[in-house]
């Protein structure tokens, strides 16, 4: 059984306050990235930036507040989109996994995930061609205030 690591209270408060901050830039640091996912019920698209780390085959994010709504629905679905350092990737074959070893994350990490007692993780393998940049976007990808200045910069100023 996957058990809540970190208080509930704090889960709401990262997902109203916390997430709506580091939504935007979750996607470009080191160590984060945003999934895309839909609701199981209402199939709403939902973006969670989470703590997610590469291995092998794929990726893995530890459950620090156990199996919540974002996990469930990557799990109902079979899978999810990572937006990780400006790309998009296509995650398959979700899976839970219990280990107190912390083997999978970065050593590092596997302090910080030991000191809060995380054990649970979820593992995604990496689809054929996940790797690939969005093939919808027609600019290079670039971080969110790259793209402001960007525009901004391009926006005529009226005479004056």
């Amino acid at each position: 059984m996957v058990a809540m690591v970190l208080p509930r209270r704090l889960a709401r408060f990262n997902r109203v306050v916390t997430n709506r901050v580091t939504g935007p830039l979750a996607g470009w640091l080191p160590g984060f990235g945003v999934i895309i996912h839909r609701g199981r019920r209402s199939g709403r698209e939902y973006r969670t930036p989470i703590n997610i780390f590469r291995t092998s085959d794929g990726y893995v994010a530890a459950l620090t507040y156990g199996v919540t709504d974002w996990a469930r629905n990557v799990l109902a679905a079979g899978g999810c989109e990572l937006e990780i350092r400006g790309r998009r990737a296509r995650l398959t074959s979700p899976r839970l996994v219990h280990d107190p070893t912390r083997r999978d994350m970065p050593p590092v990490v596997r302090q910080v995930v030991g000191m809060i007692g995380a054990t649970d993780f979820i593992h995604l393998r990496s689809a054929p061609d996940a790797d690939q940049v969005d093939a919808t976007r027609r600019e290079p990808a670039q971080p969110p205030a790259a793209r402001r200045a960007a525009r901004s910069r391009s926006t005529p100023r009226p005479p004056p």
